[in-house]
């Protein structure tokens, strides 16, 4: 049998970064419960939030056929339309947003809604000619790196770092090499993650209205990765104001809800956008999962949802990235060169040494020996023109795991740096 990939089936089917990382958790959670889990982006259980969806599963199983209904029909490939009037209501009432239905498509997870926008705007266009998108704040998000049909999909501006505290440090764009890539041409889409995945930085109102301001001048269409935000999941820790017109595609999740087994993502666009999303789910996969837009529904309607996401979700990743920081602290005391971006959102830390003896990815080789996971900085700097040592000195660490297995992973990381430090490769 000719097992030969085409170009684009082998780059999706190659080995990448974010398929080690999903390798990684799945096996963490399902088949090593001793692994030490601070790698992947699972969210944290909640319990009064798994306790709403609970209360959802009954509900739908009390309501006549509805459970029937959710697991034996399909939906339209932009999604269920009571479903999508609901959320729509919802963005006009708390955002003040001119959104309808029209303006929205559902998908299968945030992942897949990026890997159809990122194909929809960047690649070979039909006049022959190549456009990439561009990420203004580099490092940006591992998934991204491996979705592009073509090669050389991304163009990245390296951020600057900022030192603001003597353990602590913040990515800033660089404004200069943005509109100087953009000036270049070739440019398809902006695309930012707020918060980025994977520092925790929340880029500010205005960094937001400047990158708007440079879509419209330059014609392309600003994405807003939304997966941790506003208005829900709300996992925001600092001012910011939630940002969407018509020359921005933000897309949203259910799964930073605490639903990511239901492969739930939104996009929110122009209405050509939407029908076109929704066109490459009548393709890809026919329809979308029923189930989180009915366990949600009538969360939207009611308000209990961002409810929820500023009551409970917020308060609870607030509180635990406070104490992973003083974990971190107590565990890195006397370890050189660590420090920590600032902490403004998401579920992470996102961990500097700087003179490290090995590269990011090989300390993740030691600490996956030891029991702990996390994610490798190598895998997060991409569309790069040029190499940046930066990158080999970077790890991204999830503390939304157990507070037990949180810092018992971080006291391992931070002895393993000690080794290394001391000479014992």
């Amino acid at each position: 049998m000719n097992e030969t990939f085409s170009e684009a089936g082998g780059r999706l089917a190659a080995r990448s970064g974010i398929l080690d990382l999903m390798d990684d958790l799945g096996r963490a959670l399902t088949t090593d419960p001793g692994m030490r889990m601070l790698g992947g982006g699972n969210p944290a259980h909640i319990g009064a939030v798994d306790a709403v969806w609970r209360r959802r599963m009954g509900e739908l199983m009390a309501d006549g056929d509805a459970l029937e209904r959710m697991l034996g029909n399909y939906d339209p490939p932009r999604g269920n339309p009571v479903f999508l009037e609901a959320l729509a209501g919802l963005l006009r009432e708390s955002c003040g947003w001119p959104v309808t239905p029209e303006h929205l498509a559902v998908t299968s997870g945030g992942q897949t809604a990026l890997f159809f926008l990122f194909n929809l705007y960047g690649g070979v266009m039909a006049d022959g000619t190549r456009r990439r998108i561009l990420l203004p704040l580099v490092p940006e998000y591992i998934g991204y790196a491996n979705q592009g049909l073509g090669a050389e999909q991304f163009a990245g501006c390296p951020a600057v770092i900022e030192r603001t505290g003597e353990h602590e440090f913040k990515y800033r764009v660089d404004f200069g090499a943005v509109e100087a890539t953009l000036e270049g041409g070739g440019i398809g889409a902006i695309c930012v993650s707020r918060p980025t995945n994977p520092t925790g930085n929340v880029l500010t109102d205005g960094e937001m209205e400047r990158l708007l301001e440079l879509a419209k001048r330059y014609g392309v269409p600003l994405i807003i990765d939304n997966a941790y935000g506003l208005p829900f999941p709300g996992a925001v820790f600092t001012e910011a104001t939630p940002l969407w017109d018509e020359q921005v595609i933000l897309t949203l999740s259910l799964s930073k809800l605490g639903l990511p087994g239901t492969r739930t993502g939104m996009v929110v666009a122009s209405p050509r956008t939407a029908a076109a999303v929704a066109a490459m789910t009548s393709v890809t996969g026919l329809a979308n999962s029923n189930a989180g837009q009915q366990l949600v529904l009538p969360l939207l309607r009611s308000g209990e949802l961002l409810a929820m996401s500023r009551e409970v979700i917020r308060p609870f990743y607030e509180a635990r990235a406070a104490a992973a920081r003083g974990w971190l602290a107590e565990s890195f005391a006397g370890v050189r060169g660590w420090s920590v971006h600032r902490t403004e959102g998401a579920f992470f830390l996102w961990l500097r040494v700087e003179g490290l003896p090995v590269t990011s990815l090989e300390l993740y080789e030691r600490l996956k020996a030891r029991k702990v996971l996390v994610v490798p900085g190598e895998h997060f700097f991409f569309g790069l023109k040029e190499e940046w040592g930066h990158r080999h000195e970077c790890v991204r660490l999830n503390y939304s795991g157990p507070e037990a297995v949180v810092r018992e992973g971080l006291a391992i990381i931070a002895d393993e740096v000690r080794a290394l430090q001391r000479g014992e490769v």
